[in-house]
C-alpha cells in the first residue's frame, strides 16, 4: 500500500498546489547540477567529436547517479526516524515530480491573454512554455503552440513520471526526470550540443519510448470522457504519431489533434531560422483560444486514467 498511497498523494498534492516557483525545487536543483557539471566536464575533454561524446556520456552518468542516490539516502534516513516520515517525504517528492497543475496554470495564462485579445501578453505567456520564436505568432499560432505544449508535456511532465514512480517510487521518478531535464538542456542538434548532448538525447528517447505510446493511448481514451472525437483521436494517432523528428513527441500530439479536430505542428521558427516540420492532424476547423481548455481537459483525463491504471496494476502485483 505504501507505493499506492505515495502515488495517489503526490498526484493529489500536484492538483491542489502545483509547482512552487522557487530555486530550491528539486528539478531546478537538477538543472543547476547539469549546468555546473557541463562547465567542469568540458574542461576535461578535447573539443572534438570523440571528446564531446565522452564528456556528454560522463555528464549523463554523474547526473543520474547523483539525482537517484540523493533521494534514496534521504528516504533511508527518514525511515530510520519513522516509517510515516518516509511516507510523507516520498509523497512530497512525487508531488514535485508531477507537473499537471503547472502545465494547466501556465497554458491558461496564454488562454486568458488571448481571450482578452492581448496578443503581446499572449506571446509573452506562451514564450514561457515553448522553445520556438514567438514574435511572429498571431492569435492562432499562439493558441496552437499552447495546445501542442499541453499535449506533448502530458507525457513527459505527468504520465511518464507517474509510470516510473509506480514502478520504483520517487527515486526512479527522479532518475526519469533527470534524463528528461538533461535532454531539455543539452539534447539539441546544434553546433554546441550535437555530440555533447547525444547521450542525453538518445537515453531520453529510450526512456520515453513506452510511456509516450501509453500516453497517446490514454489521451485517445480520455477523449471519450471529455467530449472529444474519440474516433478522430484514434485515426490521427495511428496515422500521424511519427510525424516528428523525435520518435516520441508526436504520440500525444496526434491523439490531441484528432480529438479536437485540429491540425497541429508544421513549420516553426527557432532562433531566427525557419524549420520545416510535418503537420499533425487535419484542419477540420480553425483553432481558437478555447482549444487550450480542451487540451487541458484531455491532459487531465489521460492523467487520471493513468493514475487508476497504475494503482490497479501495482495493487495486483504488490498488494
Amino acid at each position: 500500500m505504501h507505493g499506492i498511497i505515495v502515488l495517489m498523494g503526490g498526484f493529489l498534492l500536484d492538483c491542489l498546489l502545483g509547482d512552487p516557483h522557487n530555486p530550491w525545487h528539486p528539478i531546478c536543483l537538477i538543472g543547476h547540477l547539469i549546468s555546473f557539471l557541463e562547465k567542469e566536464i568540458r574542461h576535461l575533454f578535447p573539443k572534438n567529436q570523440n571528446g564531446e561524446l565522452a564528456g556528454g556520456t560522463l555528464l549523463v552518468l554523474l547526473v543520474l547517479v547523483i539525482s537517484t542516490v540523493v533521494p534514496i539516502l534521504i528516504l533511508m534516513a527518514a525511515r530510520l526516524l519513522h516509517p510515516y516520515l518516509a511516507l510523507v517525504l516520498e509523497m512530497i517528492m512525487c508531488y514535485q515530480l508531477l507537473a499537471a497543475r503547472s502545465l494547466r496554470d501556465e497554458s491558461m495564462k496564454v488562454y486568458r491573454a488571448l481571450h482578452r485579445q492581448d496578443i503581446e501578453g499572449a506571446r509573452k505567456a506562451v514564450s514561457m512554455i515553448v522553445g520556438r520564436d514567438t514574435e511572429r505568432l498571431d492569435a492562432a499560432g499562439i493558441a496552437k503552440a499552447a495546445v501542442e505544449t499541453v499535449a506533448e508535456n502530458a507525457s513527459d511532465g505527468v504520465i511518464a513520471p507517474m509510470i516510473f514512480i509506480a514502478i520504483g517510487g520517487a527515486p526512479l521518478g527522479f532518475f526519469y526526470k533527470a534524463v528528461n531535464t538533461m535532454d531539455s538542456m543539452v539534447g539539441y542538434k546544434n553546433g554546441k550540443y550535437l555530440y555533447f548532448g547525444r547521450a542525453a538525447a538518445k537515453l531520453d528517447d529510450v526512456m520515453n519510448y513506452v510511456p509516450s505510446r501509453i500516453s497517446g493511448l490514454l489521451m485517445v481514451a480520455s477523449s471519450v470522457f471529455t467530449s472529444g472525437n474519440a474516433k478522430g483521436a484514434w485515426r490521427i494517432f495511428r496515422r500521424d504519431r511519427y510525424n516528428h523528428a523525435s520518435p516520441n513527441s508526436a504520440q500525444t500530439e496526434a491523439a490531441c489533434a484528432g480529438a479536437l479536430g485540429l491540425q497541429l505542428a508544421g513549420d516553426a521558427w527557432y532562433f531566427g531560422e525557419r524549420y520545416h516540420k510535418p503537420t499533425i492532424g487535419d484542419p477540420m476547423r480553425d483553432i481558437e483560444d478555447a482549444d487550450i481548455i480542451r487540451a487541458n481537459c484531455l491532459m487531465y483525463g489521460a492523467s487520471i486514467l493513468c493514475l487508476v491504471l497504475c494503482v490497479v496494476i501495482r495493487y495486483i502485483l504488490v498488494g
